[in-house]
C-alpha cells in the first residue's frame, strides 16, 4: 500500500449509560479524539498510538502501549457524541485502525465499536469529490498538542503505584487475622531431593503473571527483536530472514521462487553442464513492515555472477511501482520469458521427486500438475508487471541468465485490474490477547517481552471476596488495586500476592500485602448407579501457613570488586540516595575487596552516610564466589535476607521493600531480572534488554543460603560465570521455589570490559 492519510468523522451513541474506557488499535500512527456532545467543537484527546511513525500494533491489540486506553468517560445512552479518527500509514505492513470500549464493572475485555452504534456524521453519497465544505475543520486536524502524547519508550518510565507503595504504612495484622481460612502450602512445582544435571535447574523456573500492565514490555525495541509476536504476518512486521505467507499474490509468488530455486540447487543436466548454487547467509536480521521474497540466488556460471535477486529487495505491486523506460521494459519481458521458458524445460525434466522446504541440496521438486503449472503461469505474468523500487536499479525478479527463446514469442504487456472497491463490506476484529498465548517457561531468546500478565477477569473475583472477607463493617474502602503478583499452579493451587491500598474511616491510607491461597479441592461424588463421578475441583481461598513474609528484614547487599573506583564510588553514592528517600536502616551494604589499588574502599565507606556497611579485604585473583561468600559470613543473623548483587546495577527506592515481599524464609527465593542498558542509555532514557538468562542478583534468606551450601568456592575460581546457575540447582534441590518477574526501573549499567576482574593488560611493543 503507497503512504495514506485519512480522517474518520462519525457519531455515535452508546448502548448504555455508565463509564466507558477507549482503546485505539492501528499500523502505523492514530489518534481518537471525543467531544462532549455532538458538536465537532469539543473534541479532546482521549487515546493515541505513537507519534514518530515507529509504533504499531496488530489488528485488536488494545493494550499494547499505555497511551492506547483512555481515561474512563461517563456517556449517556440519550446522547449521541462526536469523534473522529485520524490515521497515518506508511508503504508497509498491513494497514489498518479499530476503535473499542469497553464499560466499567460490567466487561473485562474491549469490544470494538459496532456499526449499529456509529451514523455518518455528513452523508457524502451524493456528494463530488471536489466538494470538501462539509469536512468539520477540527482540533484533531489542526491543533498539535506535544504535551499529551509521549514515546512508546517512555511507557516503562512512566510513573506507576507500585514505584511508591512502599512508602504507604502497612494495614494493622490484626485485621487479617481469621478473614481466611488456614490451609498447608505445598506447591507441586517444587522439586526437592530431585537429583539435577548440572544447570538443569533453569528448565524448572517459572515465571509470574502480573496485574495490571507495568508496561516491562520494551515495545520501543520490538524494531530489533519481534520475538514477542507469533510467527505470523498478520500479527507482526515480517522478518527479511523469515518470511511468512502474506497475501495471496505474495504467497504464491514465493512459492514459485522456492521451485525455481530448488530446480537450480539440484543437479541438473542441462547441455551437459552441471549447476550448483551455494547459499549466502543473510548479514543481519531486521524485522520489515511488508512481506519480502526470500532472495533468490541464479545459477552461477563461470562469466555471470550478479545474484538473481538481491539480498532484501522488496517485492511490491505493480500499481504502486514507477514506470520504468521502454528499453528497461521490454528487456525486462524479455528475461522472464526466458525464465518461463527455462522453468518450464526444467519441469518436464523433473520426475518421481517430493516437494521438501528450501534448503541447500535440496531433492527434485515435485512434477507439478496442468492446475499448478497454470498457476505458475498466472503468477508469473502478475510478476512482469513488478518493478524495482531502487532508483535506476537494474536488478529484476530474474535476473539475465543463459537461458534461449524463441525470437517470435510474444512481448505484450498484461494489463492491470485494480480491485473494485465494496463500500458495503464490513469487517470484525476482535480483541487479540496475545498476553494468552504466551508460556511461563523462561524464553531465553526473547529479551524484549516483559512480565506475563493477568487478565482482569483472573484478579477482580479474588480481589472483591477479599476485601469483602475484610471490611464486612466498611471500617476501610478500597482505594485501588496496586499490584498483583501469582505463580500458576494447576495441580494443588495458584498462590497469590495480593497488594491493595485502603482508606480507613479517619482518612489514612494503608496497604494490604498478603499471600493468598487457592487451594483446589477434589470432591468425588456418586451418582444414581453407585458408580463414582469425575473427580470436582473446587478452588477455595485460604492463608497459606507459614508463607508470610517479614517487612522489617535486614537485607545485606553483598558486592565483590576489585580495581573498580568509579564505579564503587557510584554505587556507594546510589546507596545513601535510597536511604536518603526510603529512611530504611534496615539494610546493610558489604563491599568485599580484592585489595582494590586505585581507590580506598574503606576510607570512601567511612566517609559516607550509609546508617550501616561492612567492609572485607581480600587478595588475589578476583574471585565472584568467593568474594560473595566472604561477605556472607560477615552476616550473624541467619534470619536476614542476603541479596548476590553486582557492581554495575542502578537499584530504585522500591528495591529494599520488593526483595522483602518475594523472599519468605524456607520457601521462596527472588530471582529479579535486569534490564542491561545500552551503550548510551541513562536509567532516565533507558534502551536496552531484559537479561532474562542471568540469576546472579538473587535474594535468599541466610538460613536458606546456609542449607543450600553456600556460594561453590571449589569450581569457580579464577573465573566468574555460570557459579549462578549451579546455585540455581541447589536452590531448587533443597525445595525452594523461585520468584522470577521483570523488575521496573532496575538497571545494569552499560560498562566499558577493560580493566575487568578477568581481562589482563597486554604490554605494547614498539
Amino acid at each position: 500500500l503507497a503512504c495514506l492519510s485519512l480522517s474518520l468523522c462519525v457519531l455515535f451513541c452508546p448502548c448504555l449509560s455508565g463509564e466507558f474506557v477507549f482503546s485505539l488499535s492501528s499500523n502505523d500512527n492514530s489518534e481518537l479524539w471525543l467531544s462532549t456532545d455532538e458538536s465537532p467543537l469539543n473534541l479532546q484527546l482521549l487515546a493515541w498510538v505513537g507519534k514518530t511513525g515507529t509504533e504499531w500494533t496488530a489488528p485488536g491489540e488494545f493494550v499494547k502501549y499505555a497511551s492506547q486506553t483512555s481515561r474512563p468517560v461517563r456517556l449517556s445512552a440519550e446522547r449521541r457524541y462526536f469523534f473522529e479518527v485520524i490515521h497515518k500509514q506508511d508503504n508497509k505492513g498491513t494497514d489498518h485502525v479499530e476503535v473499542a470500549w469497553q464499560l466499567l464493572d460490567q466487561s473485562f475485555r474491549f469490544m470494538v465499536i459496532e456499526s449499529k452504534h456509529i451514523s455518518l456524521y455528513v452523508n457524502e453519497s451524493a456528494l463530488l469529490m471536489s466538494d470538501v465544505a462539509h469536512i468539520p475543520q477540527t482540533a484533531a486536524s489542526h491543533q498539535h498538542i506535544p504535551t499529551k502524547q509521549h514515546d512508546s519508550a517512555e511507557d516503562i518510565m512512566r510513573e506507576d503505584p507500585r514505584d511508591s507503595l512502599y512508602k504507604v504504612p502497612l494495614i494493622n495484622s490484626k485485621f487479617l487475622q481469621g478473614i481466611l481460612p488456614d490451609c498447608s502450602y505445598k506447591p507441586s512445582y517444587t522439586i526437592k531431593d530431585f537429583p539435577l544435571l548440572r544447570y538443569q535447574g533453569l528448565q524448572f523456573v517459572h515465571m509470574s503473571y502480573i496485574y495490571p500492565n507495568d508496561y516491562t514490555r520494551l515495545t520501543n525495541m520490538e524494531s530489533e527483536n519481534s520475538c514477542f509476536y507469533p510467527k505470523s504476518p498478520y500479527y507482526m512486521k515480517i522478518n527479511v530472514s523469515q518470511p511468512e505467507k502474506p497475501d495471496e499474490l505474495l504467497s504464491e509468488l514465493t512459492q514459485l521462487s522456492r521451485r525455481h530455486l530448488q530446480t537450480n540447487q539440484t543437479e541438473l543436466k542441462l547441455g551437459g553442464s552441471v549447476k550448483k548454487v551455494e547459499q549466502i547467509k543473510p548479514k543481519r536480521k531486521r524485522p520489515i513492515k511488508r512481506q519480502k521474497v526470500k532472495s533468490v540466488k541464479k545459477t552461477v556460471t563461470p562469466r555471470q555472477t550478479n545474484p538473481l535477486i538481491p539480498e532484501g529487495k522488496e517485492v511490491l505491486k505493480a500499481k504502486e511501482q514507477p514506470a520504468l523506460p521502454v528499453e528497461q521494459l521490454n528487456y525486462k519481458q524479455h528475461q522472464i520469458q526466458r525464465s518461463h521458458k527455462m522453468n518450464q524445460t526444467q519441469i518436464q525434466r523433473i520426475n518421481h521427486s517430493k516437494h521438501q522446504p528450501l534448503e541447500r541440496n535440496a531433492p527434485l521438486a515435485e512434477k507439478p500438475t496442468e492446475d499448478q503449472v497454470g498457476k505458475e503461469d498466472k503468477v508469473r505474468k502478475i510478476a512482469e508487471n513488478r518493478r524495482d523500487t531502487r532508483e535506476g536499479g537494474k536488478d529484476y525478479l530474474w535476473g539475465p541468465g543463459n537461458f534461449e527463446v524463441a525470437d517470435d514469442e510474444a512481448l505484450t504487456p498484461v494489463p492491470v485490474f485494480d480491485t473494485e472497491v465494496n463500500w458495503s463490506q464490513t469487517f470484525q476484529v476482535n480483541h487479540l490477547d496475545l498476553q494468552a498465548r504466551r508460556s511461563d517457561s523462561i524464553d531465553l531468546h526473547c529479551n524484549v517481552s516483559g512480565n506475563l500478565l493477568l487478565d482482569s477477569s483472573d484478579v477482580l473475583p479474588i480481589v472483591k471476596f477479599v476485601f469483602g472477607a475484610l471490611c464486612p463493617c466498611r471500617r476501610f474502602t478500597l482505594e485501588r488495586v496496586v499490584n498483583v503478583v501469582k505463580r500458576v499452579d494447576g495441580v494443588q493451587g495458584s498462590r497469590y500476592l495480593l497488594e491493595l491500598q485502603l482508606k480507613d474511616v479517619n482518612g489514612q491510607l494503608l496497604r494490604l500485602s498478603q499471600y493468598i491461597y487457592t487451594l483446589i479441592r477434589h470432591s468425588r461424588q456418586r451418582s444414581r448407579d453407585f458408580s463414582f463421578k469425575q473427580p470436582k475441583s473446587e478452588p477455595v481461598l485460604c492463608n497459606p501457613v507459614g508463607l508470610r513474609w517479614n517487612p522489617v528484614a535486614t537485607v545485606h547487599f553483598v558486592v565483590p570488586v576489585k580495581n573498580q573506583a568509579r564505579w564503587v564510588q557510584q554505587l556507594i553514592a546510589d546507596m545513601e540516595k535510597l536511604f536518603r528517600e526510603t529512611g530504611d536502616t534496615n539494610f546493610n551494604l558489604i563491599i568485599a575487596d580484592y585489595n582494590s589499588t586505585d581507590m580506598d574502599v574503606r576510607m570512601a565507606l567511612q566517609k559516607s552516610s550509609l546508617p550501616r556497611y561492612q567492609y572485607v579485604k581480600l587478595s588475589g585473583n578476583f574471585e565472584r564466589s568467593a568474594g560473595l561468600q566472604a561477605g556472607i559470613n560477615l552476616i550473624n543473623d541467619n534470619h536476614s535476607i542476603v541479596f548476590l548483587c553486582d557492581l554495575h546495577i542502578h537499584f530504585p527506592p522500591f528495591i529494599i521493600d520488593t526483595i522483602r515481599k518475594h523472599c519468605v524464609e524456607g520457601y521462596m527465593v527472588f530471582a529479579p531480572i535486569v534490564m542491561r542498558l545500552n551503550c548510551g542509555a541513562t536509567p532516565s532514557e533507558a534502551r536496552g534488554y531484559w537479561e532474562v538468562n542471568g540469576f546472579g542478583l538473587l535474594g535468599i534468606y541466610k538460613s536458606d543460603l546456609d542449607a543450600v551450601g553456600g556460594m561453590n568456592t571449589k569450581d569457580f575460581t579464577d573465573r566468574w560465570g555460570g557459579e549462578d546457575w549451579e546455585l540455581l540447582d541447589r536452590v531448587l534441590q533443597a525445595g525452594l521455589e523461585v520468584e522470577r518477574i521483570y523488575l521496573r526501573n532496575f538497571f545494569h549499567h552499560y560498562h566499558s570490559k577493560r580493566g575487568m576482574w578477568n581481562r589482563r593488560m597486554s604490554h605494547s611493543h614498539r
